[in-house]
């Protein structure tokens, strides 16, 4: 029942990731809800939580130390793998709440400064935003012995009803942004055939509990939606000027990726002129066109294919790096149905239309390069202020490097990985794994301690 579980598990993981049309995603979680209800707390008590990991931790476990001071403009290291401290993880609620939970959800999180906290997304079907507590950060190989977020703000619709209108079809949130008493928010078309959104941007409060105080949707940039509906992040004090702006935003790799960025992509945004009929500005910093991917999309690459997902984005200020976070495909590319037995991999699928993929943890029908890998994209900040100047096109512009980050508690093989975020404060970055607490995500924590020496 277990291997059942996971099968249905990635196939309900495989449907949120690629454009599809919602009656066939609200069909298979469905099916995934109804089969596995009497087994999922079995299954996580004893496969997720009782399994010893200590092996799977990518960096050495520390107790926090306070950051090194921000870099000046144009200064300061580049991360490197070894660079990364994990400190522990914690859960989140399982509580059901106005009927909507955490459940397959734990996208677009963001530090709130105000509060010491994280906004958060909940439940993939309902889209709605809440606020929880940073409890204990606990490094364990057991899921049952880290501490439980607290919830602050139970869940709401931060945009009043008005997500529908950045277009048709299902509509996901992208991206939080707590700023200057504001809360600014992305949606983006899980499907968009036709390329056409523009409306992107939302602004509300950071109190979830205030009704019909959202503004939008707004356009931000010139290049569509696709490129900007996404992920946030704060440009650190001494590198506005050299970056254009206080905040980063962008979005990747969407479902019809003709309309977005093929690789991570990266523009300067001043949140206060979000809003009204004419598009905010936004100055590119680094994205890919579909003349010029990263890589090409339908190959084995160790940067880019058609499987890849960013998700979220870190501009650690004691450093120069500007750092993704996402999953990526590291096998030989493939399109069509997944199968966990090799002698079917290769064969004629669909009546002769495709041919089956070897793909043990996605079975679903799209594109394959198993085994998935969480995975960081580390660019220098010199290079995107290149760009901002003149002196390089966007799509110049290549990660100086980029690496599989391990996460305990995975079992998919699907490398489910929903966003991150940061407090310039703590140095602290936080990663939503999903799937880590069995449907429920699971908040990593990771420090950055460049003064270390790499290991012998």
């Amino acid at each position: 029942m277990a291997d059942s579980l996971l099968l249905l598990r990635s196939e309900v993981a495989r449907q949120r990731r690629r454009g599809i049309a919602r009656e066939i995603a609200v069909l298979s979680i469905t099916a995934v809800l109804c089969a596995t209800a009497l087994v999922a707390a079995i299954f996580r008590d004893s496969i997720m939580r009782g399994v010893s990991m200590p092996t799977l931790f990518a960096a050495r476990q520390t107790p926090h130390r306070p950051p090194a001071p921000p870099s000046a403009a144009g200064a300061g290291p580049l991360v490197k793998p070894s660079d990364f401290v994990y400190e522990g993880a914690f859960r989140l609620p399982t509580d059901t709440i106005d009927g909507t939970s955490f459940a397959y959800g734990g996208t677009s999180i963001a530090f709130n400064p105000a509060r010491n906290s994280l906004f958060i997304v909940g439940h993939d079907w309902h889209q709605r935003v809440a606020e929880i507590s940073i409890p204990d950060v606990r490094a364990s190989s057991a899921v049952r012995s880290l501490a439980t977020a607290a919830m602050l703000q139970p869940f709401n619709d931060v945009t009043d009803g008005r997500m529908g209108q950045v277009g048709p079809n299902t509509v996901k949130i992208g991206g939080i942004l707590p700023y200057d008493n504001r809360l600014y928010v992305t949606a983006y078309l899980y499907y968009d055939g036709a390329g056409t959104q523009t409306l992107s941007h939302f602004v509300s409060t950071p109190d979830l509990s205030v009704d019909n105080d959202a503004r939008g949707p707004f356009p931000v940039g010139t290049l569509g939606a696709g490129f900007v509906s996404g992920y946030f992040a704060m440009v650190p004090r001494a590198w506005r000027e050299l970056l254009g702006g206080p905040v980063l935003n962008g979005n990747c790799c969407l479902g019809v990726i003709s309309r977005t960025s093929y690789g991570p992509a990266l523009f300067a945004i001043d949140p206060a002129r979000v809003g009204g009929p004419v598009a905010a500005p936004a100055t590119p910093l680094v994205y890919y066109p579909s003349q010029h991917p990263l890589a090409p999309g339908d190959t084995q690459s160790g940067m880019f294919n058609l499987t890849t997902e960013i998700r979220g984005v870190v501009f650690h200020e004691a450093t120069r790096s500007v750092l993704f976070f996402g999953r990526h495909g590291t096998g030989p590319y493939c399109y069509g149905p997944g199968t966990a037995d090799p002698a079917r991999a290769g064969q004629p699928a669909d009546g002769g239309v495709d041919r089956w993929c070897l793909d043990p943890a996605i079975g679903s029908k799209g594109t394959h390069a198993y085994p998935y890998s969480y995975y960081v994209w580390a660019y220098d900040a010199n290079d995107l202020a290149s760009v901002k100047a003149g002196r390089k096109a966007p799509w110049d512009v290549r990660p100086y490097a980029a690496w599989p980050l391990t996460l305990p508690y995975s079992s998919t093989g699907s490398a489910v990985l929903n966003g991150a975020t940061y407090d310039p404060r703590s140095g602290r970055i936080f990663v939503s794994q999903g799937y880590g607490d069995g449907e429920w995500p699971i908040i990593h924590v990771f420090a950055i301690d460049t003064s270390r020496k790499e290991p012998s």
